[in-house]
């Protein structure tokens, strides 16, 4: 299946709190849309690896995603280094995004950042035919090179280089991360450690942040994202 767009992420859950509405409202606008995580997140404080996956298989099902799948990564160690990279290359062959949505560039887990430059990285070397890869039934892939690769915001504030409006979609994307209950509060305490991310304040703090990047652009709720690269438009009109 040819992607419009892939969203990879440094652990799941990491879309769904920094790109569900962009990704959301993509989908509606007709687009292919799918997810790659690098990791289980078999590190995490809270719940279990095997858990969150059945936690991403329902925001995906939320969310619209056409397909979703699992590099399988140690959590807690990415590292931009030849391994990680071949791992991934195959998947960015196998659905030939035009679009890439990757990790902050630099955050406050360093499996972020990493998370970032490993994608990007991927991403060209997808691009040269002198590099071999096979698909799942070992037949020979073609090269492939995603268009734009552009990076969500998660923790760390960044300015961004363009703010997507998802005020009609901001509902359905907190209702993808509700769908982590495991990780964040979903309205009652439970008996797991507290962690900066579990607390009701965290979800007010998204929201606040949702709020502060659509007034940026005139809107109720906005996600931004930075591009190592100038962007370029063909009509003023795109511009809000």
């Amino acid at each position: 299946m040819k992607l419009d767009i892939l969203a990879i992420a440094a652990h799941p859950d990491d879309i769904e709190l920094s790109a569900a509405g962009t990704i959301i409202k993509s989908i509606r606008q007709g687009k292919k849309v799918g997810i790659l995580d690098l990791t289980k997140g078999e590190l995490g404080t809270r719940g279990t690896a095997e858990l969150r996956a059945k936690e991403a298989e329902a925001a995906s099902e939320i969310m619209g995603i056409a397909i979703r799948e699992n590099v399988e990564l140690p959590d807690g160690f990415l590292n931009n280094v030849e391994e990680q990279q071949m791992a991934i290359i195959p998947f960015i062959r196998k659905f030939r995004p035009d679009i890439i949505l990757a990790n902050a560039l630099a955050d406050r887990h360093p499996d972020h950042g990493m998370g970032a430059a490993l994608a990007a990285k991927a991403c060209f070397l997808s691009g040269l035919k002198a590099i071999s890869t096979v698909d799942e039934n070992g037949n020979a892939q073609e090269a492939w090179r995603p268009r734009s690769v552009y990076h969500y915001i998660q923790d760390r504030y960044m300015r961004p280089d363009f703010v997507v409006d998802i005020s009609a979609e901001w509902e359905k994307k907190v209702e993808a991360i509700r769908a982590f209950s495991s990780q964040f509060y979903v309205g009652k305490e439970d008996n797991e450690p507290v962690t900066p991310i579990s607390t009701p304040d965290f979800m007010k703090f998204l929201e606040s942040r949702a709020r502060e990047y659509g007034r940026s652009i005139g809107v109720q709720f906005g996600e931004g994202f930075v591009a190592d690269r100038t962007i370029g438009i063909s009509d003023l009109s795109d511009l809000l």
